[in-house]
């Protein structure tokens, strides 16, 4: 399913238009399905719909869902979708996730900073473009109430038994590519990881217009 009005950048609609999300198993839609359904139920009412995908460092897994989770939102016309991401302490956005993005098509560029440096991440030609960089989940930057917080890390939904103002909290975990830097295959397992979340986020807002 694609749509024109999103004007996404052809590069990255390609991207989109060559996943397979009929290659999610049965039990990982089941690890899936709250998040489709808190997202049908705020859209149901017409309500600002907040996602906060958090990981330990917000280096990594958690970036790369807050931006292909907005990308979504934005290619399946979902409305008031505002993607957030925050760590249990902040480090910073790791390069190879930027360039990441950047070979799936999306417009990245280091605005500010070197230690914890700020990327503008842009997807759309009309579109505001994510802010990305590392901060803590509860940064003033994120929202204080009225959001969905997801795990995006076994580590820090172990260490976060409470995330203060979430409506609902939702353990959506993937494995870290980190394991792999410094290899040869690190460029190949990082991408690998960004398509396994951008196939997961088709999956998700693919339902909640349908």
């Amino acid at each position: 399913m694609s749509t024109k009005k999103s004007n996404l950048f052809l590069e990255l609609e390609n991207v989109i238009k060559q996943l397979t999300p009929e290659s999610i198993s049965k039990e990982r839609k089941k690890v899936l399905q709250p998040l489709t359904e808190y997202i049908k139920s705020k859209a149901s009412l017409n309500k600002e719909i907040r996602i906060n995908f958090i990981c330990t460092h917000n280096s990594r897994r958690s970036h790369l869902s807050q931006v292909w989770a907005q990308t979504m939102a934005t290619y399946f016309e979902v409305k008031n979708v505002f993607c957030y991401s925050g760590g249990t302490e902040a480090t910073a956005l790791f390069p190879m996730v930027a360039e990441t993005l950047r070979n799936s098509g999306f417009q990245v560029y280091k605005i500010a900073g070197e230690q914890n440096p700020v990327y503008s991440i842009n997807y759309s030609q009309n579109a505001h473009p994510i802010i990305g960089f590392s901060k803590k989940l509860d940064d003033d930057f994120n929202p204080k109430s009225e959001f969905a917080a997801i795990m995006t890390c076994s580590q820090a939904d172990g260490g976060c038994p409470f995330i203060a103002g979430a409506e609902k909290r939702i353990p959506i975990t993937y494995e870290d590519p980190k394991i792999f830097d410094n290899t040869t295959h690190q460029a190949e397992k990082y991408n690998e990881r960004s398509l396994q979340i951008a196939t997961e986020m088709f999956y998700v807002f693919s339902q909640i217009n349908s």
